[in-house]
């Protein structure tokens, strides 16, 4: 009985320690996943080239499954410019320590090869931990309708 009590009392002492590490996660998750979108907006190759992963499913708007040398180059283009981005609708959800997703909705709009463009769309890119670091492992982009969208 006095084994169980002093088990009870360790995990009850240990709970508040577990607890917290989801906020961390989401927190590096989060870090990470700016970043991410910052790089792609910036249109940073060399931090793109770092942050995917050489194994990058890529899953456009279309639904063309692409791979980490066509998304970076469909971010990194020198006739495309991008407008600052705002993200609505966006969910980090870590999925244990070396996995984790960001989602969310954005207009994109720019010019590309000297015209303006505005889409809209719902991305999903999945993270995981390589080494000290995350690398994105896999995106689905899905086009929206811009009619649908909400206002700016």
């Amino acid at each position: 009985m006095r084994d169980t009590i002093a088990a009870v009392l360790v995990f009850g002492m240990a709970a508040p320690a577990v607890a917290q590490t989801p906020e961390r996660e989401t927190a590096g998750l989060r870090a990470f996943a700016d970043a991410f979108d910052a790089a792609q907006i910036a249109q940073d190759r060399a931090a793109l080239e770092t942050m995917v992963a050489d194994d990058l499913v890529f899953i456009d708007g279309s639904g063309q499954r692409l791979d980490k040398a066509a998304f970076i180059a469909g971010w990194t283009g020198a006739d495309d410019d991008y407008d600052p981005v705002a993200l609505t609708d966006r969910v980090i959800l870590p999925l244990g320590r070396d996995a984790g997703l960001a989602s969310a909705e954005a207009i994109l709009s720019g010019r590309s090869a000297g015209k303006p463009f505005r889409v809209r769309i719902r991305f999903t890119d999945i993270f995981r931990r390589h080494d000290d670091g995350w690398q994105a492992s896999y995106i689905h982009v899905t086009r929206m309708a811009i009619a649908d969208s909400p206002p700016s």
